[in-house]
């Protein structure tokens, strides 16, 4: 009986076990699923008492996350930087009040990445623009020397070109049969002007003057000399042969006959080029027409002389541009009295100039002067014509000058070239609005004029005194891009996600907290300190 006691009692037992055990499991499993809910926040993914991870990315590739802030960007590399921290504490109401394109930096942040800022000033800015060309013939002073009349080159008294000569050198003579008959023609109206005598009447007297004048102007325009003319006029002397004078002094070019040769009446026998001024034809880029002005002094130097120095004036600008070498040709005249200057030879040009308001360039020497626009050499005190080609001359400011006298020779707003961001046709500075331990920088789009002296002339977009960055500021249009808040930067420059900067084929790509790594196929979510390579070979994976 107390055997059966037993076993009842430890039957009763083992239930009473079995169904604690069961009742444990089942607490168990409540426990579990309890921890779990709290633990994932109810789908926050953080829990509230957790510390917020910092994340470090590239100034270059805002999309690049990692942990570790000793390491490089995949892709650069470049030291990384820290990112915007989720779940970090922020000034909320201070960024609400943040423009698009504003961002507000610490003392800290601003130590960090070295920011300097300069005023905006007014200032002239000088350029130096360099050119090269060569030394050419002044087309306005070459001399044709033809054949009056029809006939035979019976001897050429300059034989080879590069003689210089001097006006009234005789150079070439040459038989013509009608040189004949033209001064029996002279000679039979003298005669008739003879006969008359002083008995014939007025009319007589005079038709026979006029016949005589016609024959010998016939003669002149053949080329005879007016001795040639007096001595068939007087002494019935006929010569057969005309002699080619040379009109002016200078250096026979071109030789274009040989002794002997026939030559029809205003054919070219010499060319002569006078050598006492030659034009320096100059190559200029486009970047450099906005300094460059009709009148404007030109220094140069050449290989034969070495380190001494030319000077001459900007005689014209072509008004078109070559296609091919992409310049455009500026044409200087220059005094050559001493012959030093020979056609054909390099130089190496030097134009200095400064650009006033407007983008005009200044010249208070030229304020209150009157210029000949055909000859640049002509500055007189009054109004005038041209000496030279008799055209009304015409003030400096019309030419594009700019005097302080005459108005337009204002200093223009200038800001160091090192402030400017460049994209393409875009200008970007960063200006800083306010604040000093906190300070906020803007950005903003600016249109510029010329550049010299390390400056950029600056038309629109900023005023006096501004003070734009001229060290950090791309690290200040990085941060932009890595607030990922939609604010407009350089690169981003109307606002609105981003997204990757760059797209690197075959660089690893690095995943943010909670983003999708990029490859070639199928996004897939990865821890952040994972890497993956991108498809070498533009395939989907299969």
């Amino acid at each position: 009986m107390a055997s059966a006691s037993l076993k009842k009692i430890g039957g009763g037992v083992a239930g009473w076990l079995r169904r604690g055990r069961d009742v444990g499991v089942l607490v168990a499993i409540v426990l579990a699923f309890v921890i779990g809910y709290a633990l994932r926040g109810g789908g926050d993914g953080v829990a509230p008492d957790a510390q917020p991870q910092q994340w470090y990315t590239c100034s270059m590739h805002p999309e690049v996350r990692m942990p570790n802030k000793d390491d490089l960007c995949p892709y650069c590399p470049m030291t990384l930087v820290p990112a915007s921290t989720a779940g970090a504490d922020t000034d909320t109401d201070a960024d609400a009040e943040l423009g698009p394109r504003q961002i507000k930096l610490s003392a800290a942040a601003q130590a960090l990445i070295d920011v300097e800022t300069t005023p905006v000033v007014r200032r002239l800015v000088h350029h130096q623009i360099h050119m090269v060309g060569q030394v050419e013939y002044d087309e306005t002073r070459l001399v044709y020397i033809t054949a009056y009349v029809g006939g035979r080159l019976d001897r050429l008294f300059v034989d080879y070109a590069g003689i210089a000569v001097r006006a009234g050198d005789h150079l070439a003579e040459i038989y013509s049969p009608k040189l004949i008959v033209a001064q029996e023609e002279l000679i039979e109206a003298r005669r008739a002007v003879d006969r008359l005598g002083s008995d014939a009447t007025g009319v007589m007297a005079e038709g026979a003057g006029v016949m005589l004048d016609a024959a010998r102007e016939r003669l002149r325009l053949l080329g005879l000399s007016d001795a040639q003319i007096e001595a068939a006029e007087n002494e019935n002397v006929i010569g057969d042969h005309v002699t080619l004078h040379t009109p002016t002094g200078g250096v026979v070019i071109a030789k274009n006959a040989r002794q002997g040769s026939y030559v029809a009446e205003g054919d070219r026998i010499y060319t002569i080029a006078d050598l006492s001024q030659v034009w320096v034809i100059l190559e200029a880029y486009e970047s450099d027409l906005p300094w460059l002005r009709y009148g404007q002094t030109v220094s140069f130097r050449t290989e034969a002389f070495g380190d001494q120095t030319f000077e001459g004036t900007i005689a014209f600008i072509d008004p078109t541009l070559d296609a091919q070498r992409r310049t455009v040709r500026v044409r200087v005249n220059v005094n050559n009295e001493a012959g030093d200057l020979r056609s054909g030879m390099f130089v190496r040009g030097r134009v200095s100039a400064a650009v006033a308001s407007a983008g005009r360039v200044i010249a208070e020497e030229l304020a209150g002067k009157w210029i000949s626009p055909m000859h640049p050499e002509i500055v007189r005190d009054e109004p005038g014509d041209c000496p030279v080609c008799g055209m009304a001359l015409v003030r400096a400011e019309e030419l594009g000058y700019a005097t302080a006298t005459q108005g337009g020779g204002e200093a223009p707003l200038v800001i160091p070239d090192t402030a400017v961001l460049r994209t393409g046709q875009r200008g970007v500075v960063y200006v800083k609005v306010s604040g000093e331990a906190d300070a906020v920088f803007e950005g903003r789009e600016v249109q510029l004029g010329p550049r010299g002296d390390g400056f950029f002339v600056v038309t629109a977009g900023l005023d006096e005194g501004d003070l734009v960055v001229t060290r950090g500021n791309f690290q200040i249009d990085s941060a932009l891009q890595l607030q990922g808040q939609g604010q407009a930067s350089m690169m981003n420059p109307h606002g609105g996600p981003s997204g990757a900067v760059h797209a690197h084929h075959g660089m690893p790509q690095q995943a943010g907290p909670g983003s999708p790594q990029r490859t070639t196929t199928r996004p897939s979510t990865t821890q952040p300190s994972t890497t993956q390579p991108m498809d070498h070979g533009g395939h989907d994976e299969q």
